[in-house]
C-alpha cells in the first residue's frame, strides 16, 4: 500500500526518527542504566517506566520506518485539467446551503477535513479524482447527497 505524503510531512517524519534513534534512545538508555544502579528491579517504578517508554519509543520507530518504506511524495500540481492528489481545488456546494470551499486533496496521514485537507481516500476526496473544472460531482454524506461544482484546480 502507498502512503502518499506531502514533502513536508516526509520531512517531519524523518527528523522526528532521527530524534527518537539518536537522542531519545540513550535519553531511556541512560534513565534505565540509573534505575538499575538503584537495586532491586521487580520493585523499581522508575526502571518500570523507562522500559515502558522505551518500548513506546522503539514501537514508533517501527511505525515511522515501515511508514517511509512505502512514501510517494506528493508533489504539487500546476496547470493539471484533472483532480489528482495533491490538487488543490475550489468547489461551490450546489446543495443548499450553497457555499464554496477550498480542498487540498492528500494522502490520509495528513488529512485534516477542518483545514480542508482530505484524503484521497475519504468519499469525498474519491470523488472529486479524475474529475474536471466545470464537473458537478455528487457525494453521499450521512446527511444525504451533496452536489459539488468543480470551479478550479490548482
Amino acid at each position: 500500500m502507498i502512503t502518499y505524503l506531502t514533502p513536508e510531512k516526509y520531512q517531519q517524519l524523518k527528523e522526528e526518527l532521527d530524534y527518537l534513534k539518536k537522542e531519545k534512545r540513550r535519553e531511556l538508555s541512560n534513565k534505565i542504566q540509573e534505575a538499575k544502579e538503584l537495586g532491586d528491579l521487580s520493585e523499581n517504578a522508575m526502571y518500570q517506566e523507562a522500559r515502558n517508554e522505551q518500548m513506546a519509543v522503539e514501537t514508533r520507530i517501527l511505525e515511522i520506518e515501515n511508514l517511509l518504506k512505502t512514501v510517494s511524495i506528493i508533489k504539487t500540481k500546476t496547470n493539471s485539467n484533472r483532480v489528482e492528489i495533491g490538487s488543490r481545488i475550489k468547489v461551490e456546494s450546489l446543495t443548499p446551503p450553497k457555499i464554496k470551499k477550498e480542498f487540498l486533496i492528500i494522502g490520509a496521514q495528513e488529512a485534516n477535513p477542518l483545514e480542508g485537507k482530505i484524503s484521497n481516500e475519504s468519499p469525498l476526496g474519491k470523488a472529486f479524482l479524475g474529475h474536471k473544472k466545470g464537473d458537478v460531482i455528487i457525494v453521499k454524506t450521512p446527511k444525504g447527497e451533496v452536489k459539488y461544482k468543480i470551479l478550479e484546480i490548482s
